[in-house]
């Protein structure tokens, strides 16, 4: 048997009911990690990367400063240092005579893409993680499903982002990726690698809203020995700050040639003083 309300409690409830906000439309209402999202959650599943996530502590160099802390590199290290030309750091010239390939809308490559201010989304699944990085709206993929690179890994198709397996060390995700397209450069500075560098990444979640990223260069073709980056930190970014025009998610952010070179023909050339 139903209870009849009172006419006025019938009216607190209809008065209620008009002050909850409405049902996020099903673009918004893909969560993001899950109720962790918004940072008020002191409980999180340390092996559950899931969400958007921005590089909140850390340079955008593999060291701090251009450099520092970097090992002895080898006669072929140093001749293609010499080689590169940047647009950024102590070595930086005007980008209408530089060499970057990225201006050009290349590749970053790892872990330069990794190092560039914008977010990325992890995407986890049971036998792997994807990242998606929303500057060239990047997909790399990281297994989780037992497999190994080989020492000797030696493939005979190059990937600019290179070959990823991944495997869990207490609540750290360690990443090795190699095979790699020695085009990229490691970061904005011009730092060369080889065909045959190695990276090693670690994850380790330290809470709902920040994940420490160590990262740790294997390259005797241009290092003497392995090279240690500056610990990175990646914090969650906001659910508010990844809603555009009521769409949840990130933006398209694609480097076009067709705006690129005009970039570069209008703004790179004239500041290098080169007029086409």
């Amino acid at each position: 048997m139903r209870m009849k309300l009172p006419y006025g409690m019938m009216a607190l409830v209809v008065v209620a009911q008009m002050m909850v906000p409405p049902r996020a439309s099903w673009a918004q209402d893909n969560r993001q990690g899950g109720p962790a999202q918004s940072g008020t959650s002191a409980s999180f599943n340390p092996r559950d990367f899931s969400g958007i996530w921005d590089l909140s502590e850390g340079s955008r160099g593999i060291s701090r400063r251009p450099g520092e802390g970097m090992p002895p590199m080898t006669p072929l290290g140093q001749k293609q240092l010499e080689a590169n030309k940047p647009s950024y750091g102590p070595r930086a010239v005007p980008p209408s005579v530089g060499n970057d390939a990225v201006g050009e809308c290349n590749p970053q490559g790892m872990p330069r893409i990794l190092l560039f201010p914008r977010p990325v989304e992890f995407v986890m699944l049971p036998d792997r993680m994807f990242q998606v990085f929303q500057w060239h709206r990047v997909l790399r993929e990281i297994w989780i499903d037992g497999r190994t690179l080989p020492a000797d890994f030696n493939p005979d198709f190059r990937r600019w982002y290179g070959y990823s397996a991944a495997r869990w060390e207490g609540n750290t995700l360690v990443v090795e990726t190699a095979g790699f397209d020695d085009r990229a450069w490691l970061d904005h500075f011009g730092y060369p690698k080889s065909d045959q560098m190695r990276l090693e990444e670690r994850y380790t979640r330290t809470g709902p809203d920040s994940i420490q990223v160590n990262m740790t260069i294997h390259d005797p073709k241009m290092y003497t020995r392995p090279w240690v980056a500056e610990m990175k930190t990646f914090t969650r970014v906001p659910r508010q700050e990844t809603i555009s025009e009521g769409w949840l998610g990130l933006m398209e952010e694609l480097c076009v040639p067709l705006d690129e070179l005009d970039f570069n023909r209008r703004v790179r050339d004239a500041a290098g003083g080169v007029r086409r």
